[in-house]
């Protein structure tokens, strides 16, 4: 990835990046895709602050009204330009199908997202699509003037106080998750450091939180790379093409893996 700053933008090179692959494939749900001229332009947030960015052209990236010093400390990482997709790629592509979900959806990235936003998010995702999941944030957000609410605000709320999100069954397990944040029953920070299996099992002793959930907050909250979220989509690429487990070569990325896996076999599906 190489940049430069031209007037209030900072213009970004970078191969190994697609925001309609990155950005609306279901690993974060505050993006949305707006007319501004470009090939692609997304609006959204990462915690409270916020992002306009185009895609020009392949490769070439526009983010718009942001400082250097903004683009360096927040933007850089949460794009996860640090680290080389092209050379994670080759090392997938040993395996047959793992090739052809690189060469699917090559511009997918890992975003870095905060692990509070992330929990309450994935809460809200169980058993939902992702239109709804977006509909639910927006809500939750526009109740706290535009911004993510901080675990002190939300564990004032109730189930009955949260009825106005539509978010169903889903209201009891966000009061669990931030009174338990909270009152530091579950410390995120400590939960990102720990041995994978006793992060696993600490965040599932939040209402509401199984294995899936626990594995998506863990990979797209805490950057777990070997975290494995499996859904019906993943379940299926398993059964038909990896029998007899999934390649030992790819574990250590596992989670990268998953996202090429589960954008490719999700769209040959609708072929």
């Amino acid at each position: 990835m190489d940049y430069t700053v031209k007037n209030n933008d900072i213009i970004v090179h970078e191969p190994d990046l697609d925001l309609d692959e990155t950005l609306d494939c279901g690993q974060a749900f505050r993006w949305k895709k707006i007319e501004r001229g470009y090939e692609c332009t997304y609006t959204g947030s990462f915690v409270n602050d916020r992002l306009t960015v185009s895609q020009t052209k392949k490769g070439e990236f526009i983010f718009h009204d942001t400082t250097e010093s903004d683009f360096l400390s927040k933007w850089l990482d949460y794009f996860d330009f640090n680290t080389d997709y092209s050379e994670l790629k080759r090392c997938f592509s040993e395996d047959e199908t793992l090739a052809k979900a690189c060469g699917f959806a090559g511009g997918i990235r890992l975003l870095r997202q905060d692990s509070w936003e992330c929990l309450i998010s994935f809460i809200i995702s169980q058993n939902n699509n992702i239109p709804r999941i977006k509909g639910i944030i927006d809500r939750l957000c526009g109740n706290y003037g535009g911004d993510f609410p901080e675990p002190e605000q939300l564990a004032k709320e109730n189930a009955d106080s949260l009825a106005y999100l539509r978010s169903g069954f889903r209201a009891k397990y966000l009061c669990d998750a931030a009174y338990k944040v909270n009152s530091g029953d579950i410390d995120l920070s400590a939960i990102a450091s720990a041995p994978i299996d006793e992060a696993r099992t600490a965040l599932k002793t939040i209402k509401g939180v199984g294995p899936k959930v626990a594995e998506c907050v863990l990979l797209f909250g805490m950057h777990r790379v070997e975290a494995f979220p499996v859904d019906v989509w993943i379940k299926r690429v398993l059964a038909e093409y990896y029998p007899n487990g999934f390649p030992d070569f790819a574990k250590d990325n596992a989670g990268i893996a998953q996202q090429y896996l589960f954008h490719y076999i999700r769209n040959l599906e609708k072929e």
